[in-house]
Formats: structure tokens, C-alpha cells, sequence
């Protein structure tokens, strides 16, 4: 099995020796100051072209220098049609409108920006497969392994190793027990070397725990 090389945008190769256009590794393809994207991370959309702002496609609302940030960690899986929304989508709801009529006028839009309030910034941990038109609400904190379900709306918390789903999302099951959970988590494989990945890579397949252990560097 050849490892992937996270260096490349688009790290699907065909026997061809074509790369495929419509998967890309984020780190690669996303130069945003509000990202902060570890590696191996993969979008894959079928729309994709090489001029596409996968920045913007992702995080529409979050312009760089925005207060709010996108902590993303390693190995992730972001299906088309995900969309991570930050702070700045909000409206100014101290008044008798919502309606945002300072950003219709060129002097007032900066001060207007400056006025809605500041959230949390939103994480993904390492592992995390989200899966097809999600929406990632302001604050969502997305821990590792979880797995978001296709449009599942997050608003807040997921816990390691949680199955997520619906409006707004709730645990469906933990995809592990808590010892093995626990395990997971202190070998923290996601920052292993690329070489003792690659070596670990049957037996994180295999669900083989005592033999992925074996493998942790010292």
C-alpha cells in the first residue's frame, strides 16, 4: 500500500498516473491566516477545479483577520457540501431589528462587523470523518474520531470517539468502550511519524489494538 504524500494538493493518483482533481489535502489547497490545518486532511468534492477558494466554500462568512478561527487536526475526511460557520454569519440582535442595514453603507460596515459579539472559534480534532452538507455552528468543538453525519447540524461539544447526527446533532452510540476509547487517545497515532503509520496501517484496519500498541514509538 503506498502511503500518501501530504505534500500534494491532490493526493489521488489513477493508474493512468492522473491525479484526481476532486479530493485535495486542505493544508495544501487552503492559504488563510483563520485556518489552522494540521496534514492529511482531505476534502473531496466533485466540483472542484483548480480556481476553486476552498476556503470560501468551506468557512463562507470567515474573512481573513476575522476574530473567529478554524482549528482543523490531522487525518480528517470533509465530505462535499460541509460548511463550517463562524461568528461572523451573526446578526446584531441588541436592537429592535436584526436586519444588518450598516453593512449597506460603506462607513459603518467596519464598526458593524466590530459589533457582533465574538464566539468561540471552531475545532476538529484528529480522525474526524464529517460527512456530506454537515453544518458546523459557531463554537462546535468536534473531538477525535467522531463521526458527523451527513447533514447533521453541530452546535456545540462532541465527545472523542462519538457517531453524531440530526438537528441539532446528538450522540448516537460511542463508537468504542470507554477503556478502549481511553487507549485510543494515549496513543494518539495521528502524531506518529509518516513511517510508523504507514507500518500501523494493518493494524488499524484490522481494529487490532494490542498490535497497533506494539507499534508506538518510544
Amino acid at each position: 500500500m503506498t502511503f500518501p504524500d501530504h505534500t500534494k494538493r491532490n493526493p489521488i493518483i489513477f493508474e493512468n498516473g492522473d491525479r484526481y482533481p476532486g479530493t485535495v489535502f486542505l493544508d495544501q489547497a487552503i492559504d488563510h491566516e483563520n485556518f489552522h490545518i494540521g496534514a492529511y486532511n482531505y476534502y473531496a468534492d466533485t466540483t472542484l477545479t483548480p480556481d476553486t477558494d476552498i476556503a470560501a466554500l468551506l468557512a463562507p462568512y470567515t474573512w481573513p483577520g476575522a476574530p473567529e478561527n478554524i482549528h482543523i487536526g490531522k487525518f480528517c475526511q470533509i465530505a462535499q457540501g460541509v460548511q463550517i460557520i463562524t461568528g461572523r454569519a451573526n446578526h446584531d440582535m441588541s436592537g429592535l431589528t436584526t436586519f444588518p442595514f450598516p453593512i449597506f453603507d460603506p462607513a459603518q460596515i467596519g464598526s458593524y462587523r466590530s459589533s457582533v459579539a465574538r464566539s468561540r472559534d471552531v475545532r476538529i480534532g484528529h480522525d474526524v470523518w464529517i460527512g456530506r452538507d454537515a453544518l458546523l455552528m459557531p463554537a462546535a468543538n468536534i473531538g477525535n474520531g467522531v463521526i458527523v453525519a451527513a447533514r447533521a447540524v453541530v452546535t456545540g461539544d462532541v465527545p472523542d470517539y462519538a457517531m453524531v447526527a440530526g438537528n441539532p446533532a446528538k450522540v448516537v452510540k460511542m463508537r468504542f468502550d470507554e477503556a478502549t476509547r481511553a487507549r485510543l487517545l494515549a496513543l494518539a497515532w495521528w502524531d506518529w511519524p509518516a513511517e510508523t503509520i504507514e507500518a500501523a496501517l494493518p493494524a488499524l484496519q484490522a481494529r487490532d489494538l494490542d498490535a497497533l500498541e506494539s507499534l508506538q514509538p518510544s
